[in-house]
C-alpha cells in the first residue's frame, strides 16, 4: 500500500497546488460547460475521501461534518467561500492524507461495508477504497486543470 499512499500524498500536493496558485475569484467562478468549479473539485475530494474510507468502515469522520454536507456527491458549488475556508481546505488536503496513513498503519479500519460506486467498481475493502479513491481524485484534479484552462482562456 506504500504506492498508494505515495500517489495519494502526489494527487493532494497537486490540488494543494491549484488551490494556493488560483486567486479566488477563479476558484470560484464555474466556467462555460461546467457545473461546478475549480473549489468544489478539490472540496469534493476531501469530502468523498472521508466517506470512502471513514463512513463505509464504521469510522468517525476526521474532519468537520460540514464539509461532508457542502461537497458530497450530488451538492452545488458555493460561490460565497471566505478565504479563510480556502485556506482551512488547503490544510485539510495534507492533513487528511497524514491521518488516512496513521489510521491505516493502526488496524483502524477492521470492518468495511462493501459498495458499488457510481463508476461501476466494487469496494470490498478498505484497500479497494484508497486504490479508487486516487482514482476518484485524480479525475477531479483533471477536472480542475481543465477549469483553469477554460478559465485563463476566457479572460484573453
Amino acid at each position: 500500500m506504500n504506492y498508494h499512499f505515495q500517489a495519494h500524498r502526489q494527487v493532494r500536493k497537486n490540488l494543494l497546488q491549484i488551490l494556493e496558485e488560483t486567486s479566488h475569484k477563479d476558484l470560484m467562478l464555474i466556467p462555460d460547460g461546467f457545473n461546478n468549479n475549480i473549489y468544489w473539485n478539490i472540496a469534493h475530494t476531501v469530502a468523498t475521501q472521508q466517506l470512502l474510507c471513514y463512513y463505509l468502515s464504521g469510522n468517525p469522520f476526521r474532519i468537520d461534518k460540514y464539509w461532508i454536507e457542502t461537497y458530497k456527491k450530488g451538492t452545488l458549488p458555493n460561490l460565497n467561500v471566505e478565504q479563510s475556508e480556502v485556506v482551512d481546505l488547503g490544510f485539510l488536503l495534507t492533513e487528511t492524507s497524514k491521518i488516512l496513513m496513521k489510521d491505516y498503519d493502526d488496524d483502524f479500519f477492521a470492518d468495511y461495508t462493501p459498495y458499488t460506486t457510481s463508476f461501476g467498481l466494487d469496494l470490498k475493502n478498505i484497500q479497494d477504497a484508497i486504490i479508487f479513491n486516487n482514482m476518484h481524485e485524480s479525475l477531479h484534479y483533471g477536472y480542475a486543470m481543465a477549469q483553469k484552462r477554460a478559465i485563463l482562456g476566457e479572460q484573453y
